[in-house]
């Protein structure tokens, strides 16, 4: 991506005392599509992350086709944090996006109430697995596309809807994994998909 910086707090904030609703909240994708990004932009807190710079062991074993500028990978999770009002908190954990590491994602779901599914359209067919596994887990999610500057096609939402094969029921929207702001909508679109499918669960005799 460009050169533009994340809008990172100029002070970490601390938990409020009013805070008494936490969700665990998964962010997953392909790998280098932006989801350690995302989670250092936008948490409150200094993110906990394993990224470990990569060395010629993953060659020939993580495909970097479209990322060959990335030179770390997360090998466990990132971690992060951020309070989304005085009562409501998210707890963000990034998982691993290299298939070597995907054994990790069961037990990462676990607990997890939804997730965001972090799209490159440079290499779209590396969203399938994670929302495979969504789906299996039958965990609510939404589809955030990181657009990258030097992503030439600029498919729409629609497109990548279709190319996907996800129903209308799941949430789309743009963002940019290193500005704060936007990561912070994505975050409100899945909190409000959440409450959307609780309101229809209730209603439903």
């Amino acid at each position: 991506m460009g050169s533009a910086t994340s809008e990172l707090p100029s002070q970490r904030t601390p938990l409020t005392d009013t805070a008494e609703t936490g969700l665990k909240i998964v962010v997953v994708g392909g790998f280098g599509v932006g989801k350690t990004t995302l989670v250092r932009s936008v948490s409150e807190i200094r993110p906990l992350n394993t990224e470990e710079v990569m060395t010629q062991a993953g060659q020939g074993v993580d495909e970097t086709a479209g990322v060959e500028r990335k030179t770390t990978t997360t090998v466990a999770f990132d971690f992060g944090r951020i309070s989304l009002n005085q009562r409501m908190v998210l707890y963000l954990f990034g998982a691993p996006g290299q298939e070597r590491f995907w054994f990790l994602w069961d037990r990462l779901f676990s607990g997890t109430l939804g997730a965001v599914v972090l799209v490159d359209t440079r290499r779209m067919q590396d969203s399938w697995y994670a929302i495979d596994r969504l789906e299996h887990h039958r965990t609510p999610f939404v589809v955030a596309v990181n657009r990258f500057d030097d992503d030439a096609s600029r498919f729409s939402l629609e497109e990548i809807r279709k190319a996907l094969a996800l129903g209308e029921h799941v949430p789309m929207v743009d963002c940019d994994a290193r500005v704060r702001s936007s990561c912070k909508e994505v975050l409100i679109t899945l909190v409000d998909h959440l409450y959307s499918m609780a309101l229809s669960q209730e209603s439903t005799p």
